[in-house]
C-alpha cells in the first residue's frame, strides 16, 4: 500500500474507534447513579471504619457536577470500547506482521488481558485499605473533604496501576523470545529484582500504607519466579534443538 492508502486506513479505523467511544459515552450517561455507586464503594467501605468527620465534595465551582458526569462516563466508555480500539490496533498493524509473529502476539494478547484484569480486581479490592489509612491521618477536629474528582483520578490511578503491574511477566517472557533477556540472567540477578519490585510497589501504589504495596508485590514476585521458569525452559528447548546456535564463528564446535 502506498502511503496515502495507510493514511487513509488509519483514518477510518479512527473514526470507528470515535463513533463507537460517543455511542457508549452516551449510554453511559443514562447509567450515571450505578457507576457512581461502584466507584463511590470503596470510599464508603472506608469512611465506615473510620470516626465522623470524613466526606466527599466536589470543590470545581459551579461546573463541578458536570465535570463529574463527563469524567466518569469518559472512563467507563474508555474501558468499555477497550476491545473495540484494540482490535483496531491490532487490525492496522497485522498486515505487517509475519505468520509466526502473529501467532505469538495473539498467544501474549490472551494471556496479557486476564492477567490485566486480575490486576485491576485486585486494586479494587485494596482500594478500601488504603483509603482508610490516608484518610485517617487527618487530626480529630478537622473535617476531610476529598473532591470526587480527584478520588475518581486517584480510583482510576489505582487500578490502572494494578493492572499494569501484572504486565511485568508477559514483557519478561516477550524478552526472553526475543533473546534479549536469558533465563540464567533473570535467575543471577533474582535477588535485586525482587528488592526493585517492592520499590516500584512502594512508589507505584497512590497510598502509602505498607499493606497495599506488600498486596501487590507479592503477586508481582510469584508472576517473576513464573516468567523466570518459563524462560529458563524456553532456553533449555532452544539449546536442545540447536546446541551450536550460541558459538562464536572462531570457536570450534565439537565436531
Amino acid at each position: 500500500m502506498a502511503l496515502s492508502d495507510h493514511f487513509r486506513e488509519l483514518r477510518a479505523r479512527v473514526l470507528k474507534v470515535a463513533l463507537t467511544f460517543l455511542v457508549v459515552f452516551v449510554v453511559s450517561l443514562f447509567f450515571f447513579d450505578p457507576l457512581f455507586n461502584f466507584v463511590y464503594g470503596p470510599y464508603e467501605d472506608a469512611v465506615k471504619l473510620l470516626p465522623e468527620g470524613k466526606s466527599l465534595a466536589t470543590t470545581s465551582g459551579a461546573g463541578g457536577g458536570l465535570m463529574l458526569y463527563l469524567k466518569l462516563c469518559g472512563f467507563t466508555a474508555l474501558l468499555v470500547t477497550c476491545p473495540v480500539w484494540l482490535y483496531q490496533i491490532w487490525a492496522f498493524i497485522m498486515p505487517g506482521l509475519h505468520p509466526s509473529e502473529k501467532r505469538w502476539t495473539q498467544i501474549f494478547v490472551a494471556i496479557a488481558v486476564p492477567l490485566f484484569l486480575i490486576g485491576v480486581v485486585l486494586g479494587f479490592l485494596t482500594l478500601p485499605k488504603g483509603l482508610e489509612v490516608l484518610i485517617g491521618l487527618n487530626p480529630d477536629p478537622i473535617t476531610n473533604l476529598v473532591d470526587f474528582n480527584e478520588y475518581l483520578q486517584f480510583f482510576t490511578r489505582t487500578l490502572l496501576v494494578f493492572g499494569l503491574a501484572f504486565e511485568i511477566p508477559v514483557f519478561v517472557v516477550m524478552l526472553n523470545r526475543a533473546g534479549v533477556v536469558k533465563g540464567k540472567t533473570l535467575a543471577q540477578y533474582r535477588p535485586w529484582i525482587i528488592v526493585g519490585i517492592f520499590v516500584f510497589a512502594a512508589i507505584a501504589t497512590p497510598s502509602t500504607d505498607p499493606f497495599t504495596m506488600t498486596f501487590m508485590a507479592v503477586p508481582m514476585v510469584i508472576l517473576y519466579f513464573v516468567s523466570e521458569v518459563m524462560a529458563r525452559i524456553h532456553d533449555r528447548r532452544k539449546a536442545e534443538s540447536a546446541p551450536n546456535a550460541g558459538l562464536s564463528p572462531d570457536e570450534p564446535s565439537p565436531l
